[in-house]
């Protein structure tokens, strides 16, 4: 992994990736095949933990407030995917037998509900990304669970940005207006779990 990271820096990867003009131009020149590859190249971007705010910039530039934020949530949830199937048969065995208590205290968090509780560590959202991904991989809770809930829970940070990153005229206003009042509604639903006995416990587990 460390061997690829490095090829991929010397290569200037990053460089296009965050460039929103040269994005642009790639989406312009190639058509549907280029958002195919750079929804592909975003998820690997977002599994070696590129921030997924980057990639909903660049993507609402290229692509448009909406197609953006939908492209660089697909990217970043593929990302999660990767890292954490990655986690799971790579990793898990060696991270349990270093850290088999506070796991355990974990996967005892997450276990039920795991798509409730993945939605409201990404609303918050508490803590890294990558992190996340790389320890729910370690333990048993469902995949598809905390793929729906981490989904979800991207949206709407990603519409932010994306709709930043498309820049805003008076003619889509609006869009923004959606994309503020998702934000609003999600940090609202964040805050009432973390009020609950799911963020009591989640903070217990951190203890």
């Amino acid at each position: 992994m460390a061997i690829l990271v490095a090829v991929t820096v010397q290569q200037g990867f990053f460089q296009r990736l965050s460039d929103s003009q040269w994005v642009a131009d790639y989406v312009a020149d190639n058509g549907s095949r280029a958002v195919a590859e750079l929804v592909l190249m975003g998820a690997f971007f977002s599994c070696i933990a590129g921030p997924r705010q980057v990639l909903a910039f660049v993507f609402g530039y290229a692509l448009g407030g909406v197609q953006g934020a939908i492209f660089a949530t697909i990217a970043a949830l593929l990302g999660c995917i990767i890292l954490f199937y990655f986690s799971r048969f790579v990793f898990r065995e060696q991270i349990k037998r270093r850290f088999e208590k506070k796991l355990t205290k974990l996967e005892a968090l997450i276990i039920h509900k795991t798509w409730l509780k993945a939605l409201m560590i990404r609303l918050l959202p508490l803590g890294s990304n990558y992190i996340t991904n790389l320890l729910a991989g370690t333990t048993c809770v469902s995949p598809w669970q905390f793929f729906v809930g981490s989904g979800i829970g991207f949206l709407p940070q990603m519409f932010i940005f994306s709709f930043a990153g498309a820049g805003v005229s008076l003619s889509d206003e609006h869009h923004l207006q959606v994309s503020v009042a998702l934000f609003a509604i999600a940090l609202a639903i964040g805050i009432y779990l973390y009020r609950t006995r799911l963020g009591k416990q989640l903070i217990k587990a951190g203890d």
